[in-house]
């Protein structure tokens, strides 16, 4: 009965008329549709994980749902593989057809770890007993899709205590394993004694040790099934973030994902998580000094177009470093005397004609070296009185409204911003200075950022982003991204 409602699904969805999507779509990318909301694992990390992943390679396109009860035909129709990250009751009867329907049409799927439990015999809450107290029979076809599942009967499946062991390809010729070293070594679970069905066909295994309370057999973890046309991707791997993160995890899921929904594998064998673009910036991010937090350091994160080195001063300076990189960044705070060795390599750096973005407290940096901050910077943080000046302020949870100033590279297009912050006011500036932000709180000086007056490269100063609330607002982000670009000569 389920093959038949299976085939006339598939049926009625080849002969509706499908409406064009590829708008809310990327170009040329896999649509993948993650199944996610319950499980006896943690999914609330490993969901966003798995999703991280597959963005990383820059070869899908990822949704997810957190009801996979709520699937139909239409609601699937776009996609071109679905990711079971799910361990919990059943969808009910649409959305099962629905989804074996999708896979029976040519489709994809993906198991991951837990998602070769529910439906059956052994789930701990497939089979639950309904609000009327008749117990909810166990959904067999869903082990047919995957190519095995978990069984009660002798011998039970189940695993011994989690321990670090090697995976290893047994079908080094599948597109999957293609490519990738014969082993690779994990810290998980290592499910043993899954019902498995006629047909799969075993791309790795690992020894389930005696010594760790296995069976001393090689189990088969990694396999591959076809479903009428479709083709399925099941990893018994993944128990939670920690162990999701292992290299060998990573490429074999993103490189299974990509098989099963393309029947092509085009990653590489080493998939990174952070990727980088082959021309991406080079850039020092100099710190110390002063406090800050953590968040920080995110500022910069997840762009490809950019690759951070982090140095604390005064030592970043300490070596001819105009080759090794293409902007500095500095979030650092040192008032007092440059040694004359950093001295000179930094303004070798600056003749040279490489970036400069200058944030926040970093005005305060090199007091009693004038050629930094009247030719470089453009401006100072009083430390003290100055006569006829009086010392500059600042004060901290300041909430501002900042708005961009022209059309600059750095700000055009951004929308006017209320942010959280500490202000400066009473600096000093130089005269003619390009202005990018201003505001009008009474505790801030109305210039917020500006380009700096030195001619023989670009530089950039950005009073904002003392704390948490700036660095995690996205519109500060990209406006300390374009100053990063922008003063690299990109």
């Amino acid at each position: 009965m389920l093959l038949a409602g299976v085939m006339s699904a598939a049926a009625l969805a080849q002969s509706a008329a499908a409406p064009d999507d590829s708008f809310f779509f990327e170009k040329g990318k896999l649509r993948v549709l993650i199944l996610s909301g319950r499980n006896n694992h943690d999914w609330r990390a490993s969901t966003p994980h798995l999703r991280r992943i597959l963005d990383a390679t820059g070869r899908f396109d990822v949704r997810v749902t957190e009801e996979p009860s709520g699937l139909t035909a239409e609601s699937l129709r776009p996609y071109d593989v679905l990711v079971s990250d799910y361990c919990g009751p059943r969808w009910g009867g649409t959305a099962e057809k629905a989804v074996a329907a999708f896979v029976h049409s040519g489709k994809g799927l993906v198991a991951v770890h837990a998602a070769s439990y529910p439906f059956g015999e052994a789930q701990i809450l497939g089979s639950h007993q309904t609000p009327t107290g008749v117990r909810e029979p166990a959904w067999s076809e869903w082990a047919t899709i995957v190519g095995g599942a978990w069984t009660e009967k002798e011998p039970k499946t189940g695993h011994a205590k989690r321990h670090v062991y090697e995976v290893k390809w047994t079908n080094a010729a599948h597109p999957i394993a293609q490519g990738m070293a014969p082993s690779f070594t994990v810290s998980d679970e290592l499910y043993h004694q899954f019902a498995l069905k006629p047909g799969i066909e075993v791309l790795a295994t690992a020894l389930d040790a005696a010594e760790q309370g296995g069976n001393g057999r090689q189990e088969p973890l990694l396999w591959t099934n076809r479903y009428g046309a479709g083709r399925v991707f099941h990893t018994a791997l993944g128990h939670d973030v920690a162990a999701m993160s292992a290299p060998g995890f990573i490429a074999s899921f993103a490189r299974g994902v990509e098989w099963t929904a393309s029947e092509k594998v085009t990653l590489p064998a080493s998939v990174s998580l952070d990727p980088k673009d082959k021309d991406a910036l080079r850039v020092m991010l100099v710190t110390g000094g002063h406090d800050h937090e953590q968040s920080f350091y995110a500022v910069l994160d997840g762009l490809r177009e950019i690759r951070v080195t982090v140095n604390p001063h005064p030592a970043a300076f300490g070596g001819d470093f105009a080759k090794a990189y293409d902007c500095i960044v500095l979030y650092d705070y040192h008032v007092g005397d440059l040694p004359e060795v950093p001295q000179r390599n930094l303004r070798e750096y600056l003749e040279s004609g490489k970036g400069m973005v200058v944030l926040h407290h970093a005005i305060a940096n090199y007091q009693k070296w004038p050629f930094w901050w009247k030719e470089v910077v453009g401006g100072r943080y009083l430390m003290q009185d100055e006569p006829p000046a009086k010392a500059s302020t600042y004060l901290h949870d300041q909430d501002l409204e900042v708005t961009p100033v022209g059309d600059h590279p750095i700000v055009k297009g951004l929308p006017p911003m209320y942010i959280h912050d500490e202000t400066y006011k009473g600096m000093w500036r130089a005269e003619g200075l390009q202005i990018l932000l201003k505001t009008n709180h009474p505790t801030s000086d109305e210039p917020l950022a500006w380009i700096g007056p030195w001619t023989k490269s670009r530089v950039v100063y950005i009073q904002l982003g003392h704390g948490r609330e700036a660095h995690e607002n996205p519109w500060y982000r990209e406006l300390v991204r374009r100053s990063v670009i922008w003063a690299a000569g990109r």
